[in-house]
């Protein structure tokens, strides 16, 4: 066989394969997509996230108005102004043309104007401090009180008196009232599939008002970071079915842990991987009275007649902590009542 022969010969095995391999990888890349994880945003099952993703959608197709003939347009000048093509129109001295600054700025302008203006409208439509309305009148909202602790999160049903750590139940097609707030470190509340992320902080209350419109488990999370325990801050979204949901509660109020606040006080220490816990008889004023740690007693905090209030219970509960600290050789700076309600 001749020399030039054989050159040939391992050419073609070599295109011949280097073709299978670039198949086989190819038809390994399109299974990429298929094997990942959902895009939880584009998923919504709520109203509120449905309207996020159509807003989401839009403001992508608007914005593809731009980016996409920029970079055809640019593909077609690099192939119409090539070197070797003399038909092209060679002007070196060209510096201005007016119908190119009519086009590259209207456009441009049109589109900021239109997202400025949907915008405007979806920030107050989807306000999170905007109510729900209910979707019949059997089914009023739930409330639900937020605590974002080090790292894991406490859910307290004030109109059932039961709390949750690292669960949270809700009933389909009916809104949900939140009230957020922290522990210490800030944090941000976020459901993707119901909709909108709101910041939690300490000596603060945010709100947020969700609904779910399908039954299911949904994935929720801290998407701020705060501190070395942040990656195990997450927790599960139960939405039931009516029924459901006040079985769970009537077997809830039925646990045999209370939450009251040197319960608190025990559950606010940082810590990862806590089981997942249900609290019968909630201290009433206890999540205003989280809050008024640093910022002074609010509205419901403080028992009327003189009696003690939620913060008092859990100053004193805090201070019994780190007075039986320092016995056992632990230093630590006692809580001080008047620094916290001044």
């Amino acid at each position: 066989m001749s020399r030039e022969r054989a050159d040939t010969i391992s050419g073609t095995r070599w295109q011949t394969g280097f073709a299978r391999w670039c198949a086989r990888a190819g038809a390994l890349l399109a299974t990429v997509p298929m094997s990942g994880c959902t895009l939880e945003l584009l998923d919504p099952k709520g109203s509120v996230g449905e309207q996020e993703k159509h807003l989401i959608l839009i403001a992508l197709g608007v914005m593809l108005l731009v980016v996409v003939p920029v970079i055809v347009l640019t593909l077609v000048f690099f192939w119409r102004y090539r070197e070797s093509n003399t038909a092209a129109t060679y002007s070196p001295k060209w510096s201005h043309s007016t119908k190119i600054e009519v086009v590259v700025w209207t456009i441009p302008v049109i589109i900021v104007v239109a997202l400025a203006v949907m915008i405007w409208e979806t920030t107050h439509k989807l306000d999170p401090y905007r109510p729900i309305e209910p979707v019949a009148s059997d089914k009023p909202p739930v409330r639900v009180e937020v605590v974002a602790l080090n790292w894991k999160w406490l859910f307290i049903y004030p109109d059932y008196h039961v709390a949750t750590v690292n669960r949270l139940v809700l009933p389909v097609d009916t809104p949900v009232e939140f009230k957020l707030t922290a522990e210490s470190l800030m944090n941000a509340f976020f459901i993707p599939q119901l909709g909108s992320m709101v910041y939690a902080m300490s000596g603060m209350q945010t709100k947020l008002h969700l609904i779910a419109n399908q039954t299911g488990t949904y994935a929720g999370m801290s998407s701020a970071y705060s501190g070395a325990g942040f990656s195990d801050m997450h927790f599960k979204a139960h939405v039931t079915s009516r029924e459901d949901f006040e079985k769970w509660v009537h077997e809830a109020q039925g646990a045999p842990d209370t939450l009251d606040a040197p319960t608190y006080v025990k559950l606010e220490q940082p810590g990862t991987g806590v089981p997942v816990p249900i609290y019968a008889n909630v201290t009433p004023g206890l999540f205003d009275a989280i809050v008024g740690k640093y910022m002074g007693p609010m509205d419901g905090s403080v028992a009327a007649n003189g009696t003690r209030s939620a913060l008092d219970d859990i100053i004193a509960a805090a201070n019994c902590r780190v007075e039986t600290q320092q016995l056992a050789g632990v230093r630590s700076p006692a809580i001080a009542p008047n620094s916290l309600t001044e």
